[in-house]
């Protein structure tokens, strides 16, 4: 059985300095004909002025694997940076997306490498699905050198190829997204952009801005709003007059998806795309999703919410534990298989962690590149006293 033989390979991989070597024997052996097809049910999606996406989903064996693979990779990511900033290793903001791991591997499983993703700063998983390094990343957020943005930029500024961040301002993102898409357009590209929101950016008046100039040019954007329930300790009903962030775009249709489904994540994306690139305009996505922590991590994330509320939906809603029950009821893995998969992750963003404590912290003489491209640079740039000032 193709399957079997595939986890064969599995248990004597050898983890790598890059994610996803632990399948290169899956994908080497596995089939784009070995798929299987699953049922989402009827609650994954609610439509506002548009049907919505097909709730049976196909997809060969080796992604939907890949997949479990991707969002125990994200979490253990994430569990790494909650523990070096408890060993002060990682100072200042910090915002971990524990519990939201469906929605940036489900979306990147339906994007291509031409499309372009802008978040704001719960923004780790979706720069490692983008291609940067977890060593990269958790460099950053010590400030090291060897960081995606060169120790210069934390959690909250980091980049990948067509990755725009990782932004600090609230809700600043989304006419930049909208921007992005304007090229995209400009120059007849087959692409489109999803510019990500919070439920607590989602009443911000340049939200609505961007959605009147996106429609107005019908340019390929998809507007995700991230619904956590909370935006940093407000929920959502003290917040907003209307919850139902997906109807918000009034002239542009939207789709309500669970976001703890990676899989409604991956179809609800896939419909985004070619929606947009096929000149239909716009579209706006609400992902209703959960973090387990708090906003940041300065933010203990009881004193707005109980512990009970938190156990809950670690019990019931988990897209990791959820998605690892539906693959075991679809016969595409066994509890050893996933087992493997499970300790080659741990495994791997250890040896990430370990990489990036080891890595230098910037010199000082870093702090001036950077600020201008090579060849505009100003003749010089004032440090705090005038002894400080450096001349290019």
């Amino acid at each position: 059985m193709l399957r079997s033989a595939t986890f064969a390979a599995l248990r004597v991989a050898k983890p790598a300095g890059s994610k996803g070597a632990l399948f290169q024997a899956a994908r080497a052996m596995s089939s784009e004909s070995d798929s299987v097809s699953i049922d989402l049910g009827k609650s994954v999606f609610e439509g506002y002025n548009i049907e919505v996406p097909d709730t049976t989903i196909t997809l060969s064996r080796k992604e939907a694997v890949s997949m479990y693979q991707a969002m125990q990779e994200v979490r253990r990511l994430e569990m790494a940076a909650d523990s070096s900033y408890k060993h002060k290793l990682i100072r200042g903001f910090c915002h971990l997306c524990t519990g939201q791991e469906a929605v940036p591997v489900g979306m990147e499983r339906a994007l291509t490498a031409e499309d372009a993703i802008i978040t704001a700063y719960r923004c780790h998983g979706f720069t490692y699905m983008r291609g940067a390094s977890a060593s990269g990343i958790l460099a950053e957020l010590m400030g090291r050198r060897s960081g995606v943005s060169k120790g210069k930029g934390g959690s909250m500024h980091m980049y990948a190829p067509n990755f725009y961040g990782g932004n600090g301002i609230v809700g600043a993102q989304v006419p930049l997204g909208a921007g992005i898409a304007f090229a995209q357009k400009y120059n007849n590209k087959q692409a489109c952009s999803v510019a990500l929101y919070g439920d607590g950016a989602a009443n911000q008046g340049q939200v609505f801005e961007a959605f009147n100039m996106a429609k107005l040019w019908d340019l390929p954007v998809l507007f995700v709003c991230e619904n956590n329930k909370y935006g940093m300790g407000t929920s959502a009903s003290r917040a907003a007059a209307n919850t139902d962030y997906y109807t918000r775009g009034q002239y542009i249709p939207g789709i309500r998806v669970n976001g703890m489904d990676v899989l409604a994540v991956r179809q609800a994306i896939a419909f985004g795309r070619k929606w947009a690139i096929e000149g239909n305009g716009p579209l706006v996505l609400e992902m209703k999703t959960y973090r387990y922590g708090g906003h940041s991590m300065s933010d203990p994330g009881t004193t707005y919410r109980t512990r009970e509320e938190i156990q809950h939906m670690r019990s019931t809603s988990d897209p990791i534990m959820g998605y690892k029950q539906r693959l075991l009821d679809n016969g595409i893995a066994t509890e050893e298989e996933l087992k493997i998969i499970e300790k080659q992750a741990k495994h791997f963003i250890d040896s990430e962690l370990a990489k990036a404590k080891a890595e230098p912290e910037p010199l000082a003489s870093d702090l001036w590149n950077d600020v201008y491209v090579k060849g505009s640079e100003v003749p010089y740039l004032r440090g705090r006293v005038p002894e400080e000032t450096h001349h290019y």
